[in-house]
């Protein structure tokens, strides 16, 4: 009788939990001959692709980088210059998804069994990753199995000598440059730290009004307006007191600590619609 032949993969998105996981897995799993790849949209951020080095360190093993046969620019193109939103992630289907698929198509069709490992914690209950689109394919969640919520995610990266990706200084996730999950103040910092980014990210929108379309990269307001100076201090003034207005009442619970909130945190932002899955984890 034949035998069955499976492969078992992990997607990297260059944020915490899917590193965690990975980690995870070595520790815990280490029978499993794991497969990690990165599906590259070639508009990541810079600290994305140093973390992925130092990951791939630690791993020991290479991630595979899965490169889409047509970029950003090209599905901009297709889609009449329509820029990517909440309601149409066309960038997630086409930059992600696809080349994933293809990557697997072969082997699928093949009657591979393909275990796919997914970075969905035990604090996440209502939250799904990515969906088996093929018979073939089986998805798991390890760190919801094994019980490891978001400060057990961080504690794994620091006992591994990792920490998290440098973007967290000033981010709340991965994903390209200009995603459309940023909160207001993600864009001013990106202005910030990245600010030829920043200017990539207001030339797009620009091409995109030229041709109709009704979406900006922040809601309510184009980067223009943004990026005025008193617009600036605004959003700079109000997440300033939605932060302090946490912490005061942190601090109330002495065992809360006194680690400053993150972004998430200050707005209550619930993770599991806060962008998606192969992108942020």
């Amino acid at each position: 009788m034949t035998q069955v032949r499976e492969r078992h993969i992990l997607g990297i998105s260059g944020g915490r939990d899917s590193a965690a996981l990975a980690v995870h897995m070595r520790q815990t799993r280490p029978n499993i001959d794991l497969e990690y790849f990165f599906t590259d949209t070639g508009k990541e951020l810079a600290e994305v692709y140093s973390f992925l080095d130092k990951l791939e360190g630690f791993l020991g093993k290479p991630i595979t980088r899965l490169n889409p046969d047509r970029d950003f620019d090209f599905w901009l193109k297709e889609y009449n210059h329509f820029l990517p939103s909440p309601k149409t992630r066309w960038c997630t289907r086409q930059l992600k998804l696809r080349p994933l698929e293809q990557w697997l198509r072969k082997d699928l069709d093949d009657g591979v069994i393909i275990h796919s490992y997914v970075a969905i914690r035990a604090d996440e209950p209502s939250r799904e990753g990515y969906q088996a689109t093929h018979g073939n394919m089986q998805v798991h969640f390890p760190l919801r199995e094994d019980g490891v919520n978001r400060a057990g995610v961080i504690e794994t990266l620091e006992s591994a000598g990792l920490g998290e990706p440098e973007y967290y200084r000033w981010r709340t996730r991965s994903g390209c440059t200009f995603c459309f999950f940023q909160q207001k103040i993600e864009w001013v910092r990106l202005m910030r730290v990245h600010p030829e980014a920043f200017e990539d990210a207001k030339g797009y929108e620009k091409t995109a009004r030229d041709h109709g379309s009704p979406f900006t990269w922040s809601q309510g307001e184009d980067l223009d307006e943004l990026s005025r100076p008193e617009r600036v201090d605004q959003i700079e003034r109000e997440f300033e007191v939605r932060r302090a207005r946490l912490l005061s009442r942190r601090r109330a619970n002495p065992l809360a600590g006194d680690q400053a909130p993150s972004i998430d945190d200050v707005y209550g932002i619930d993770e599991a619609s806060a962008g998606c899955v192969i992108c942020h984890k």
